[in-house]
């Protein structure tokens, strides 16, 4: 087990910035998610603590030594990758042991450290098989073992679910889950997918354009966003994002109506923050606004209004039972205690 320390990290290639003097302390058995849009530098990141990447400055710590200069081999990392790397010709208990033999671990340790990485992921029946013969979870679970017989300081995972169906990646993620309390290893886990961030880290680090703009637990980027990139980023639905002002306190939309009040300074221009969870959906003149369905979603266990007022469009999550038609009018109400404002310029969150 170790600590990564990432200090005022850089890689560029020639103009082309793909991280950008970034620092950061990975904790000791902490399950960290590197979160971000394709081209915000989060696999550029962990290729440079892999060592697969070199980079143009900065430091990277491994426990009490920095390994910029030791190859991959050395830094005792083990990687999990998108596209599994398993090798069509070898078993599964050849492709889970392949690791060791490299090491020249003996064959007597050999069988007992595969049977037991093959036990921790559900795979003992399938060590006599063949790679193509089992699905795509199952395969994904092979190279989780893989990286498990290795008992390596720290577990760098790139993507690792992104090629499976739906219905599997619910699925891997509980069981990514299970063995990340289960084996206590420090962990590196970059995805684009924000459920997959929300459910399986300790702390997210939300990265745009090679910088990380917030680092937090998912709690903290969920419900206290540091700016308008992490707050439309993070959530599903995105949160709603309006422009408009302050005026005696209240909201009021770049149209001129007053929507809400929100205790904000007055400001002549801030782009204000409501998650559809946060707003309530009553019937006609029994809320703050009334206003028209623009479209609605029943997705089984919520529903979701877009609804239009004005020029901009907010989304809005509705009960299961909650049934509503196109055209149909319905009247919002938003949770004063969880508005967010935003400098429409810097993106920055406008605190009061």
């Amino acid at each position: 087990m170790a600590e990564v320390i990432l200090r005022n990290l850089t890689k560029r290639w020639g103009d082309v910035v793909g991280v950008d003097d970034q620092s950061l302390h990975i904790r000791d058995r902490e399950f960290l998610v590197l979160l971000g849009p394709s081209g915000c530098g989060k696999t550029t990141t962990m290729r440079m603590i892999a060592g697969l990447e070199e980079p143009t400055s900065g430091e990277v710590w491994i426990g009490d030594r920095m390994v910029n200069q030791d190859l991959p081999k050395d830094r005792d990392v083990a990687m999990v990758f998108q596209n599994y790397g398993l090798y069509p010709h070898m078993s599964i208990f050849d492709n889970i042991a392949y690791p060791l033999r490299v090491r020249h671990v003996t064959k007597d340790e050999i069988r007992p450290r595969v049977e037991d990485a093959a036990r921790k992921v559900e795979l003992v029946e399938f060590l006599d098989r063949r790679p193509r013969a089992l699905s795509g979870g199952q395969r994904q679970r092979v190279a989780l073992a893989r990286a498990i017989v290795r008992t390596p300081k720290v577990f760098l995972m790139d993507e690792p679910l992104s090629n499976l169906d739906a219905k599997l990646r619910v699925l891997m993620r509980a069981e990514l889950k299970h063995l990340s309390h289960e084996l206590m290893t420090t962990t590196v886990y970059v995805t684009h997918d924000q459920v997959e961030a929300m459910t399986l880290a300790d702390r997210v680090a939300v990265m745009k354009d090679g910088i990380i703009q917030q680092l937090g637990t998912p709690d903290d980027i969920y419900n206290d966003p540091a700016n308008m990139f992490v707050a439309g980023f993070i959530g599903s639905p995105a949160m709603n994002l309006i422009k408009g002002s302050i005026k005696d306190g209240d909201f009021v939309t770049a149209g001129g109506r007053r929507l809400t009040p929100t205790g904000g300074k007055e400001n002549h221009s801030v782009v204000l923050g409501v998650r559809a969870d946060d707003i309530r959906i009553s019937d006609p003149g029994e809320g703050r606004l009334d206003v028209t369905i623009y479209a609605f979603e029943n997705t089984g266990d919520s529903t979701f209004l877009t609804v239009q007022w004005g020029t901009q469009r907010i989304i809005a999550r509705g009960g299961r039972h909650l049934r509503k038609e196109q055209g149909d009018v319905v009247s919002i109400t938003m949770d004063p205690d969880h508005l967010y404002l935003f400098d429409p310029g810097s993106g920055s969150r406008i605190r009061n």
